[in-house]
């Protein structure tokens, strides 16, 4: 596969935007690639990443544990870095602990559970490989939820990650809605154009959150990680009403594209 020349421009804006402007700062991989998510996919900052510190133009260190492995990054002559990268490990260690994480994701279900009624859908069902009479044995997924509304039955995958959702998890939960019947649409805090687009081809829809969902009582984390990380997350009390109408406005515009 041809190297993807957006790396070179990657490259640069790095350089000149992130290290430069913050000498003295040590970084994270995925925390650089949410920075930069509304300007370039994650792979492709990590591919630049990796060979700026290749090329010897910044240093690179890996820290591995048995959940997680912490990719740092900092100019050269931050001969200091070692302090930030302990400061900045102990608090990704943190919100990156099993229990945490699986947590964020129940919460970010419970989110769009209570938000997604408001827009007119209502709840069918949880945790679902079954339905209509069809049941989905290819391989051990589920889908999140299927809610409904008009009569269009929608199967939906809920991703309150910093990450991307997996490409092929994101096809497998394509061919199960195509199987079951379903109308797909994924709510993710973020995805690149060609996953948004994908679904759009298979008749779905994305609904895009941009913040990371901690659960009520963690308000304080949330700022601290905002803070001193620049993460996108927030605590909020309920999704806000204009996420919910947007998907509300596609439900109503695919109805009028079929009744016509």
């Amino acid at each position: 596969m041809p190297r993807d020349l957006k790396i070179d421009e990657v490259k640069e804006w790095l350089i000149s935007d992130l290290f430069t402007n913050d000498a003295g700062g040590v970084f994270y991989q995925r925390q650089i690639e949410v920075r930069y998510e509304r300007k370039f996919f994650h792979w492709i900052t990590g591919k630049a990443l990796n060979e700026l510190a290749e090329e010897g133009k910044i240093g690179a260190a890996t820290r591995k544990y048995p959940h997680i492995s912490i990719r740092f990054y900092w100019m050269r002559k931050n001969r200091y870095w070692t302090r930030r990268a302990n400061t900045v490990e102990k608090l990704v260690m943190r919100f990156s602990d099993p229990q945490f994480t699986n947590g964020l994701g129940r919460h970010g279900e419970t989110m769009f559970d209570a938000a997604l009624p408001r827009g007119g859908f209502m709840p069918c069902a949880k945790n679902v490989k079954a339905w209509n009479g069809k049941a989905w044995l290819k391989t051990d997924h589920d889908l999140d939820r299927v809610f409904t509304r008009d009569g269009v039955n929608y199967g939906i995958e809920i991703k309150n990650t910093l990450s991307y959702i997996d490409r092929f998890e994101m096809r497998t939960k394509l061919d199960m809605c195509d199987f079951l019947g379903l109308v797909p649409l994924f709510i993710m805090r973020m995805a690149p154009a060609s996953y948004i687009e994908e679904i759009r081809s298979r008749g779905g829809y994305s609904l895009i959150f941009e913040w990371q969902l901690y659960p009520f009582g963690y308000e304080k984390f949330a700022a601290e990680v905002r803070e001193q990380l620049g993460l996108k997350v927030d605590s909020p009390r309920a999704i806000q009403e204009g996420t919910i109408q947007r998907v509300a406005n596609w439900h109503e515009a695919r109805l009028r594209a079929k009744n016509k």
